[in-house]
């Protein structure tokens, strides 16, 4: 039982960690989306975009 608070802590550093690697990820590829001059990068970025954002249709 005293390695569970160490595992939870572990744990939610671990989440922290990826939920920040995901929004910084998400933001650079919007920037990209929005600000690049090239359309063929800007369709890239989108395209993207949107495989990361992908929703799935309620159940």
């Amino acid at each position: 039982m005293s390695t569970l608070p160490a595992l939870l802590t572990n744990a939610s550093a671990l989440a922290a960690a990826v939920c920040l690697t995901y929004t910084t990820t998400l933001l650079s590829v919007a920037l990209v989306s929005v600000v690049s001059r090239n359309p063929a990068r800007r369709r890239d970025a989108r395209a993207t975009l949107t495989i990361l954002v992908r929703r799935w249709p309620p159940r």
